[in-house]
């Protein structure tokens, strides 16, 4: 699959400084998509919507679907075009999840701000797989796969509980230290002088780089199922959710499933104790009682500190 080398003026995703933990959520999920999504929080300038297009670039050759602030519906779930009923035709319209299951991605910007009811809807389908539509004279029932990436400013506003759960992982954009926001200015300079080079070996290497990691990862992708999980390390997944605080048990599967796609993504085949103990932060830290009451989704030593017996 190419990837454009000029049309889309996105950064290559292989030379996105820092945000190592954001862009590990983002791979984890293309390698294992029933984890259900990724939800990025983060202000306003650090890089959130850079990172997803990047992505959606480097694994699937074009931007993702974007879902506008005001869908409705007949957007979302498809409808019937209005121009065709016009002339008196019944001409069915696909909506944007089924653009996303065709692209490979649905991006939701500021998806803090958008309606519960919608966002409900999307997760759904995310999490079984289904498009179930039954209203206005339609009625189908389409099998659609797509990755889900919500991102969201918590200064304006927060995410209800519920809706936070839904989310497969969580993380939330680094702010760089002095010595990548150098190196993030003299990257993104090159990258706007080298946009009008023509066929500019800067760029061509970039993208070479892309290409080489979307193989490791659609690799991955194809082993994941035989990667073991073990009794052990299973029980390790409940264990560590149940100290961390995590409301209900969708936190302990995640981190399974996450850890499953860490270890896919390593070649590994089994899942071992360090691949459980890098993915808790991304599957727990939005399930603690204290995130549903604020925006706080922090996850440092303190946590670490209770789940040190278990990991040693």
């Amino acid at each position: 699959m190419s990837e454009p080398a000029r049309a889309v003026p996105i950064l290559p995703y292989s030379r996105v400084v820092g945000q190592d933990e954001l862009k590990l959520a983002l791979e984890l999920n293309f390698i294992a998509p029933g984890i259900g999504g990724v939800l990025i929080a983060g202000q306003r300038g650090t890089a959130k919507s850079t990172v997803v297009r990047a992505f959606a670039l480097m694994t699937g050759g074009r931007l993702p679907v974007t879902l506008p602030i005001n869908a409705t519906d007949d957007r979302v779930l498809g409808g019937w075009e209005l121009d065709a009923l016009m002339r008196g035709e019944a001409r069915r319209q696909a909506g944007l999840l089924e653009e996303a299951h065709a692209k490979g991605m649905l991006y939701v910007d500021e998806v803090n701000l958008l309606d519960d009811h919608i966002v409900n809807i999307i997760l759904d389908v995310v999490s079984t797989g289904v498009l179930s539509v039954q209203r206005e004279g339609i009625d189908t029932e389409t099998h659609v796969s797509f990755g889900l990436v919500g991102t969201m400013n918590p200064e304006e506003g927060s995410l209800r509980a519920q809706l936070l759960d839904r989310f497969g992982l969580m993380v939330t954009a680094a702010e760089l230290d002095i010595e990548e926001r150098h190196r993030m200015i003299t990257i993104v300079l090159t990258f706007e002088e080298e946009l009008e080079a023509v066929d500019s070996a800067w760029l061509r290497a970039a993208h070479e780089e892309n290409g080489r990691l979307r193989e490791r990862l659609l690799a991955a992708r194809e082993r994941l199922t035989e990667v073991r999980l073990e009794e052990d390390v299973s029980r390790l997944c409940a264990e560590a959710a149940a100290l961390s605080g995590a409301v209900g048990q969708r936190g302990d599967l995640l981190v399974a499933k996450a850890a499953r796609a860490l270890a896919a993504r390593e070649s590994a085949r089994r899942v071992e104790p360090r691949h459980v103990h890098r993915v808790l932060p991304l599957a727990l830290r939005h399930r603690r009682p204290e995130s549903a009451h604020g925006a706080e989704f922090a996850w440092g030593p303190e946590e670490y500190a209770v789940l040190a017996g278990l990991f040693g």
